[in-house]
């Protein structure tokens, strides 16, 4: 059996003799410990028995912590040199620990590397992976179009005042959408936006054309939510201000958006509309992407389906802003982003993707 004799350098030695002389009880504790230690160290067959022996000798209740305990019983002036003489009792056996387990883990680790094997045959049971919500598939999509166009990406606030969400949209104060019924006031002049229209005044309020961006976000009306209605959805609204702007642009850009959608065969057409801040308005329909305008069920054999509200910029929106109406021009659009990804999925009922059932969600 290996034999270790102490680390105890003379100086300690030479004290601890006068001291103590050559045969004293904690001396032989001492030497007994550290020799018995080794000795199970050199023995130990793996780590998981390596960690015994530390815990036995070292830990708190260990034959050398119960040592150290009582030096606290010697005389002053013989009690540092006792405590020197267990420190070099404690550091060999921390050394010998510590080379036996880098020996014995490189051992385990060659071990494992030549018996244990994986059988990729073996069945396991399938992971459930989480997808892409469908509304926000559509949104990472369609801001990939418009980014690829070189419009910026802008976020607007979803709280917001009476005057960005309808005075400076040119909205009259006797406007059917101030009605309490049909927003939602948190004070008299505070609100949950009803449109991410908002986003547009405080763009062009800080920026100065050209501008080209779009604004996507959560919108609030207060509705019941049934199959066509919820309190809470999806837009997103785009806005081009610079020198020369058309509707021809306009409907350039939002008919390769449908065709990026849908289809490379999908057309667009304008229907004359309304909306306080664009003059002239327009609706925006899609040839159906499920009949290709031949007339099905989900158009109502029409053969369009309403996508878009679109529009110039009004010239009171512009002003209102401080840029010049005869100088720069602009298109603005909003989108639904719920009823475009219900026109993508067949999907009949508005509430399906506001709830997130995950029976629906996992047929994405």
């Amino acid at each position: 059996m290996k034999k270790t004799q102490t680390s105890f350098n003379i100086e300690t030695r030479e004290i601890f003799k006068r001291l103590f002389g050559e045969n004293t009880m904690l001396t032989e504790q001492l030497n007994r410990l550290l020799n018995d230690t080794t000795a199970l160290i050199d023995s130990a067959g793996d780590t998981k028995t390596l960690y015994g022996i530390r815990v036995a000798v070292l830990g708190k209740n260990g034959s050398l912590t119960g040592i150290l305990r009582g030096l606290k019983d010697l005389k002053n002036e013989e009690r540092p040199v006792a405590g020197k003489l267990a420190n070099d009792v404690r550091e060999t056996i921390e050394r010998e620990l510590a080379q036996k387990e880098e020996r014995l883990s490189d051992e385990e680790m060659e071990r494992r590397l030549l018996y244990e094997k994986v059988d990729l045959t073996l069945d396991k049971k399938p992971f459930i992976v989480g997808k892409i919500h469908p509304l926000n598939a559509v949104l990472k999509k369609s801001v990939a179009f418009f980014v690829g166009l070189g419009f910026r990406v802008e976020e607007s606030r979803e709280i917001e005042t009476v005057y960005y969400n309808f005075d400076a949209l040119n909205t009259a104060p006797d406007h059917p959408a101030r009605d309490a019924q049909d927003t939602f006031f948190i004070t008299q002049d505070i609100l949950l936006r009803s449109q991410t229209s908002t986003g547009q005044i405080r763009v062009m309020e800080k920026t100065r054309p050209p501008i080209r961006i779009i604004s996507p976000g959560r919108v609030y009306r207060s509705d019941e939510a049934d199959a066509t209605h919820t309190p809470c959805f999806n837009q997103i609204e785009g806005l081009v201000v610079d020198k020369g702007v058309t509707m021809c642009d306009l409907k350039a850009v939002l008919e390769s958006y449908a065709k990026f959608l849908f289809s490379d065969c999908t057309k667009i057409r304008f229907r004359p509309s309304y909306f306080p801040f664009t003059e002239p308005s327009v609706e925006v329909d899609a040839s159906c992407p499920a009949c290709h305008g031949s007339g099905c069920r989900i158009c109502k054999g029409t053969g369009w389906i309403e996508i878009l509200g679109a529009g110039m910029v009004n010239r009171n929106v512009l002003k209102g802003v401080g840029i010049d109406s005869d100088v720069y021009t602009g298109y603005a659009f909003g989108m639904g982003l719920n009823r475009i990804t219900a026109i993508i999925h067949g999907i009949t009922d508005a509430r399906v993707p506001f709830e997130g059932d995950v029976r629906f969600l996992k047929q994405f």
